[in-house]
């Protein structure tokens, strides 16, 4: 799944793609790099990042949508946690919806994906994007996490959706230590029988283990995802969709080949 953010001030690449053109050649990029989703943002939910207006939502990323919807047949995910914004962007091309807060913010986007016959991508976020790194504590991480996954899907169920999708939310209310062990016990959650989608893509924790910024974290991001594929992952949340792809189809050779 690769990473388009139509964001000013995303974590990584915030202004990069926030003009049109440069958002929609890098969605094509990204097809031919390998990609087997788009994941298109107009908010970011970096740590201490704050709300976007709706119609600026609405505004960064309804257009990208529909360019890039006529002309690939990578699916397209829309990254919000506003039934609104998820609606427009099934109506505009879009085939999933990836919600932050699975489902904890507006309900609502079960009955929207459920009603456009999208898939559904159920995140754990430990409190909000502004203040979910200000010293998050678990007593049990894996199952404070699983607990409020079964309440989302619980509610995906009840209104139908087809395809659930599940991630843990790495970096998302939780110490470089915390995302460690969620790579580590990522089988946990396996129990779900759901697909498990992972996106450790140049996050903090990488840059705690190897004291490095976040434009010189290609290499850990690649021992992440590595990890992420043995352990079970089955899409994995991308900025460098062309490395992280080789890496991929390494790993896979490796593990899945019987």
């Amino acid at each position: 799944m690769g990473i388009l953010n139509i964001t000013p001030d995303s974590f990584s690449d915030g202004g990069r793609y926030l003009d049109r053109e440069s958002a929609v050649r890098r969605g094509f990029e990204m097809v031919e790099e390998g990609a087997d989703f788009i994941d298109i943002g107009g908010e970011s939910t970096r740590p201490g990042s704050r709300p976007v207006r709706l119609e600026e939502e609405l505004e960064r990323t309804l257009p990208v949508i529909e360019r890039l919807a006529k002309s690939i047949t990578v699916p397209i995910s829309i990254d919000t946690y506003k039934s609104e914004v998820a609606e427009r962007a099934l109506d505009a091309g879009a085939a999933i919806i990836n919600d932050i807060t699975g489902l904890h913010a507006d309900p609502r986007i079960a009955e929207i994906a459920s009603r456009g016959n999208a898939s559904l991508v159920l995140m754990h976020i430990k409190g909000v994007p502004q203040t979910m790194q200000e010293h998050p504590v678990y007593e049990n991480l894996i199952e404070e996490i699983c607990t409020y996954l079964d309440e989302g899907t619980l509610q995906a169920k009840l209104k139908g959706v087809h395809q659930i999708i599940i991630d843990p939310g790495i970096g998302f209310g939780k110490t470089p230590e915390h995302n460690l062990q969620v790579l580590r016990d990522l089988r946990s959650f396996q129990r779900f029988g759901y697909p498990v989608l992972v996106g450790p893509s140049r996050k903090s924790f990488i840059g705690k283990v190897l004291d490095l910024p976040v434009e010189k974290r290609i290499s850990g991001t690649a021992a992440a995802v590595a990890v992420a594929v043995v352990n079970g992952a089955n899409i994995v949340r991308v900025h460098d969709v062309k490395e992280m792809k080789q890496v991929v189809r390494i790993v896979d050779a490796i593990v899945r080949t019987s």
